[in-house]
Parts: C-alpha cells; sequence; structure tokens
C-alpha cells in the first residue's frame, strides 16, 4: 500500500508541472501577438501620418505657387495699367509713322550754312562735332540735308511715289517703296529740325571713315545713328548710315550701352521707376 500511495501522490504533481509549462507557452503567445498587432498598429500610424504630411505640403506647396502666380498676374496688370511716363525733353521728342509732328508745331532754326538749318538749341553741337572731325583729318564729310518744312517734306514725299509710279508701281507700291526712305510730312525728324544726313544720302557712307569716326565719338556731342541695321523692325525704317539725330550726350551714351533706337529709350524712360 505504501508503495501504490507514493505512486498515486507523485502522478498529480507531474501532471501540475506539465499544465504550468503549457500555461507559460499560451502567455508567451498572446504576448507575441499583442506585439504584433501593437507593431502593425505603429506602422499604419506612421504611414498615415507621412501620407498627410505630404498631402499638407502639397497644399503649402499648390497655395505658395498659386499666390505667386497672383502675384505675378497683379504686377502685370499694375504695370499694364501703370500710366506712362511723360517725356518733356525736347531732345527726346520722338516722330515717326505712328507720332505725328503736332499742328501747331513751331521750331527756331539757325544756319548751318546758306541754305541748312538745324534746331537753334543744337546747333552749337553739331558745329562742334563737324569741327572736331575735320580736325581729326576727315574733310570729305558735309551736311547735305538737315532741318525740312512739312512743305518741303510733302513734296519730297509725292515726288519720290510719282516716281515708282512712272516705273509702273501701282500707288501702294510706291508708297511702301518710298515709306522705305522718305517719311511722310510730318513723320520725319527733319521736320522736327535735330536730324542730319551726311554727304550723299547713300550707304557707301558707312565706308568712309567719316562713319567710323561718328560711330566712336558721336555720342559725345549728343548724336546717335538713328535707323540702324538690327532695328529695322522697330523704326520702320530701312538702315542709314547717313541719318543721324541730336539727343543730348547722356541720352546718347545711354542709349548706346543699353543697344536701344529712339523708340525703345522713349518707351523705356516712359516704364522704368526712379
Amino acid at each position: 500500500m505504501e508503495e501504490y500511495k507514493n505512486s498515486y501522490e507523485q502522478i498529480p504533481m507531474r501532471k501540475g508541472r506539465k499544465s504550468k509549462k503549457r500555461n507559460t507557452l499560451n502567455a508567451k503567445k498572446v504576448l507575441f501577438v499583442i506585439f504584433l498587432i501593437l507593431l502593425i498598429l505603429v506602422v499604419i500610424i506612421r504611414t498615415h501620418k507621412k501620407d498627410n504630411d505630404s498631402y499638407n505640403n502639397l497644399g503649402e506647396n499648390t497655395t505658395q505657387v498659386s499666390a505667386s502666380t497672383d502675384d505675378k498676374t497683379e504686377d502685370e496688370t499694375s504695370n499694364k495699367d501703370k500710366p506712362k511716363k511723360e517725356i518733356t525733353d525736347w531732345r527726346l521728342t520722338l516722330v515717326n509713322y505712328e507720332n505725328l509732328l503736332p499742328e501747331d508745331f513751331e521750331i527756331e532754326v539757325a544756319n548751318i550754312d546758306e541754305t541748312r538749318q538745324f534746331d537753334a538749341r543744337a546747333i552749337e553741337y553739331l558745329n562742334k562735332m563737324m569741327n572736331d572731325m575735320r580736325k581729326s583729318g576727315i574733310s570729305n564729310v558735309w551736311v547735305q540735308s538737315a532741318y525740312r518744312s512739312v512743305e518741303r517734306q510733302k513734296e519730297l514725299y509725292d515726288n519720290s511715289v510719282n516716281k515708282y509710279i512712272n516705273q509702273g508701281k501701282t500707288q501702294e507700291e510706291a508708297e511702301k517703296l518710298t515709306d522705305e526712305y522718305i517719311n511722310k510730312p510730318g513723320s520725319s525728324e527733319h521736320n522736327l529740325g535735330l536730324a542730319v544726313d551726311f554727304n550723299y544720302v547713300d550707304n557707301k557712307f558707312e565706308d568712309l571713315k567719316a562713319f567710323t569716326w561718328l560711330q566712336e565719338n558721336a555720342e559725345n556731342y549728343g548724336f546717335i545713328l538713328r535707323y540702324p541695321k538690327h532695328k529695322e523692325d522697330i523704326t520702320k525704317i530701312s538702315y542709314e548710315s547717313w541719318h543721324w539725330r541730336f539727343v543730348g550726350e547722356e541720352h546718347a551714351k545711354k542709349m548706346n550701352e543699353l543697344d536701344m533706337c529712339l523708340e525703345e529709350y522713349v518707351e523705356y524712360l516712359q516704364n522704368v521707376d526712379e
């Protein structure tokens, strides 16, 4: 009986150890599952947060781009609506196919020689330039044409148109050809009294030393080459190496520095902020 008792008492003890071990394993499994669930939740939360941050950044960038675009649009509108400054400097008076002399335009001229005249306020600069050119050894240069009245301009224009018509051109063709070199009455700088044509009014003038000298020095006397080759699309006048215009020394130098013709320079001054 004693042996049986001992065996009986030992059996429950063995069963208790197995049960405890099994419970421990189950607890570990539960903890592992909880850990996995928590890990998954952390990953999900971080991914969601990242997506939200990206969306918010996109929204901020979109807002910034939109604001920038709005600012640009406002600036463009402001510049477009901004009134242009009035250019009151008589030396910069713009006369061309779009800007005619007013009907009440008056000018005081002074004589260059017996037949040619120039604006009395600017003739001293022209005379000094001519004298200095000759002092430098250039003698084959003279003023062929300077101030012209509107009536004289009309006469020259009509004569040119009739010449082309006599060659078989239509009225429209004759005027178009004439417009390349002769301005309509009231739209010529010669009517203004601030333009001068040298020698034979021919682009052979650019082959002379006088032309080279003018390119290098004319700005010091306030003169510019009025109709350059690379500005024909703006001036609407074919290249004229012989045609020079007085604008004043400071303006002449600034125009050459900016590589602007008079049309561009006037617009530049009208819009520049001081």
